[in-house]
Parts: C-alpha cells; structure tokens; sequence
C-alpha cells in the first residue's frame, strides 16, 4: 500500500487535552505531594482549594489526596486553555512560559487575595523556588506535548519518513 493511499486521521485537540492534562495532573501532582512530605515547599498539596477546607484537614492524608484530585482537574483546565491558544505554538518555550505564567498568576494574584497563600513577601525562598521549577516543567510537559501532537515538530525527530533506520548523514 502506498503512502498516499494512506488515510490520516486527525487528533481531537479536545480529547487530546483532557488526557495531557489527566496525566500531568497525576504525575506533578504526586510530585508536589511528595515535594511537601520531605519538606521542599511549605505549601500543601491542596493549596489550590485552601479557602474551601481548614489548613489541618489539608495536610492529613485525605487532604494530601484532594489536593491531589483538585491538582489533576487543574491541570486538565490548563491544558484546555492551552490547546486552545497555543496548540500551534511550535518548540518547548511556550509551553514553560505558560507554566510560569500559571505559577505568578497563583503565587502573586489569585493566591493572596482568595487565601491560598500567603503574600509573596512571607513564603520561604525554597518554597517559591521549588514551586516555581515544579510549575516551568508541568507548563512544559503540557505545552510540549500538545505541541508536538498538532504541529510538524514530529520531523526533528532522528528518522525519515516511512523507514526506521536512523539517518546516517
């Protein structure tokens, strides 16, 4: 069968989203979980439905487990706004953009005012420091991989089209 003869068919950039941001909710969710546990940042896990829960139930295991689930629903919200603007935004730089801008929209708009944290001036350097690097990286495993589903970035990658052998020149 020839190429041509091929039939492509095209992601759902809807569908697509959802399931990106399913699984970056569950991956750096777990990793802001466990970057609280060993005491890397002093904000909890469920600091996204801080003003909606007492801080105590926040930090025991069912908290440690909504946070959890509200991080993934973020995340997910996330990725549909970017599927949105930026899916055809190529390379990983919007994507790490896009977290940081996450990240100072929570830390230093939204945050303070609704209760979610403290002003900026009163949380500890190596929470703001490690929040910040967690939020760049989920902002690029969002971004990227929306990204590279709905743009040609596909053809930097090492093989031709239609073969598997690596180019050798």
């Amino acid at each position: 069968m020839k190429v041509q003869d091929q039939t492509v068919q095209h992601t759902n950039p809807w569908y697509f989203a959802i399931y990106v941001g399913f699984f970056a909710g569950i991956f750096w969710g777990g990793l802001k979980m466990i970057e609280n546990y060993l005491h890397f940042t002093s904000l909890s896990p469920g600091f996204l439905v801080e003003p909606f829960f007492k801080h105590s139930f926040l930090m025991s295991t069912g908290g440690y487990v909504l946070g959890w689930l509200f991080f993934i629903l973020f995340s997910v919200a996330a990725a549909l706004v970017y599927a949105l603007f930026f899916r055809k935004v190529k390379g990983p730089w919007i994507g790490m953009t896009y977290g940081l801008a996450w990240w100072g929209l929570i830390y230093l708009l939204v945050g303070p005012v609704t209760g979610m944290n403290q002003p900026i001036g009163i949380i500890e350097i190596n929470t703001l420091i490690t929040d910040a690097c967690l939020f760049l990286v989920w902002g690029l495993f969002i971004g990227y991989t929306i990204t590279v589903e709905f743009t040609d970035e596909r053809v930097r990658e090492p093989f031709k089209k239609n073969t598997h052998k690596p180019r050798l020149g």
